[in-house]
């Protein structure tokens, strides 16, 4: 396992008082590996979860080429482009749920309903509304269908033998009707990830608690809570630690015995008390940055010495929500046995921006912003307007925060930004 500083030696041109964003998940994706225990769980509880080997398909799907929509069979050999085709429907119906038994000789066809196995010889449909009927027979007009048409194959969708899943891949309600139309049960999937948080500084209140001149109420531990709860993740709550060694020690120690991962909130800035750092240089290997962005710019990463991964994440509620998305929340994934880690990460839109933004090269900056759909069709975005990290109402009026990469400067009105869309991550 690589210490901290040979994963900082690796990367090129590494300074800690002024790390640039993508410095950082390139860090990140250093510092942690996947869980390694493994558990069976019913397809309900599988939501979320992540495969911790392959799913092999022990069927076909479908199981039989079948009728993709209501008509009738044919043999397509005798369809012609420059002629229409007139043939004899058979007595009888192919439904769903049982093979048609009769035998269909050239010049007929049979009625066939979707999901039908394709009687035998047969291996076109024709739809129902494309045909001309009357007397016992069908016309079919001259190039209204190819040979093949409107049939799904045996194994179109899952082949028997082949994987229908891989390893490393997070299950989403789609994952879920799969491996149930396979006919499994239960899946292997990557234990349950377990993250500690708790909220540090003499100046926080817990809710319960009388107002008292220069505190404020704990927000961060309720926003940590929903975007851990999101990512399905085991949540561990240790409340509101105070600046105190003894205090800190204890809560530390506690996290590292019970969680894969410990967040703090507060404690890591320049100027403020230094016993939450002071306690994670004793407990851990641990690397404490300057990040270029804005907000967030205080951040720290580690390893506690049972092999917790720690982030001490700045104490301002908008640089906690924009340090989490754009660092934390990669970094949990690939903890938590995600093999496509970019595959879950919302992608940055394009978006025309409907105001100027001031913005100096050499740092990232997150704007919160509200994105929408011009008249065109494209999309537009306006800022929130207070961009001030402690102004969380910003975060709830936006839908998505506007990405000014690392080497951008100012915007104007009409040019494009990237964008990053903030459904089903928060």
């Amino acid at each position: 396992m690589k210490t901290l500083d040979q994963i900082a030696a690796a990367l090129q041109g590494y300074d800690p008082q002024a790390l640039s964003a993508a410095a950082v998940n390139t860090f990140l994706a250093e510092l942690v590996s996947p869980v390694a225990d493994v558990e069976t769980v019913g397809v309900f509880d599988a939501l979320g979860r992540v495969l911790a080997e392959d799913v092999v398909s022990p069927i076909s799907v479908p199981p039989h080429d079948n009728s993709a929509m209501d008509g009738y069979a044919l043999d397509g050999a005798q369809l012609r482009p420059d002629q229409p085709l007139t043939l004899r429907v058979l007595d009888g119906t192919a439904f769903a749920g049982k093979a048609w038994s009769g035998n269909v000789a050239a010049g007929e066809c049979v009625k066939i309903m979707t999901g039908a196995i394709m009687p035998a010889g047969l291996d076109t449909v024709v739809p129902q509304e494309m045909t001309q009927a009357g007397e016992g027979r069908i016309t079919i007009p001259a190039g209204a269908l190819q040979r093949g048409d409107n049939r799904r194959l045996l194994g179109e969708d899952l082949m028997v033998g082949r994987p229908a899943l891989r390893a490393g891949a997070k299950l989403g309600p789609a994952a879920l009707g799969l491996i149930a139309s396979l006919g499994l049960p239960a899946v292997r999937v990557f234990r349950r990830l377990k993250v500690a948080y708790f909220s540090t500084g003499d100046e926080i209140l817990s809710l319960g608690e009388a107002p008292r001149e220069g505190a404020v109420y704990d927000s961060n531990r309720y926003t940590v809570f929903g975007l851990l709860t999101r990512l399905g993740i085991e949540v561990i709550d240790m409340g509101v630690v105070r600046d105190e060694p003894a205090t800190l020690e204890a809560a530390f120690r506690a996290a590292a015995a019970q969680a894969d991962a410990i967040i703090t909130s507060g404690g890591v800035s320049a100027g403020e008390a230094d016993h939450t750092k002071a306690m994670m240089k004793k407990l851990g290997d641990v690397a404490f940055w300057r990040i270029a962005m804005r907000p967030g710019r205080p951040m720290a990463v580690g390893r506690m010495q049972g092999g917790a991964v720690m982030f001490g994440l700045p104490g301002n509620p908008v640089a906690v929500m924009v340090t989490f998305l754009a660092f934390v929340r990669p970094a949990l994934l690939k903890l938590m046995g995600v093999a496509d880690v970019a595959a879950h990460t919302p992608p940055l839109l394009k978006a025309k921006s409907l105001e100027p933004m001031r913005k100096k090269p050499g740092r990232t900056e997150y704007q919160r912003g509200t994105v929408s759909t011009a008249p065109d069709g494209t999309l537009q975005v306006c800022t929130t307007g207070n961009q001030g990290s402690g102004v969380l109402s910003s975060m709830v009026q936006g839908n998505g925060l506007i990405v000014l990469h690392h080497g951008q400067g100012n915007v104007a009105v009409g040019d494009e930004v990237d964008v990053m869309v903030f459904d089903g991550v928060i």
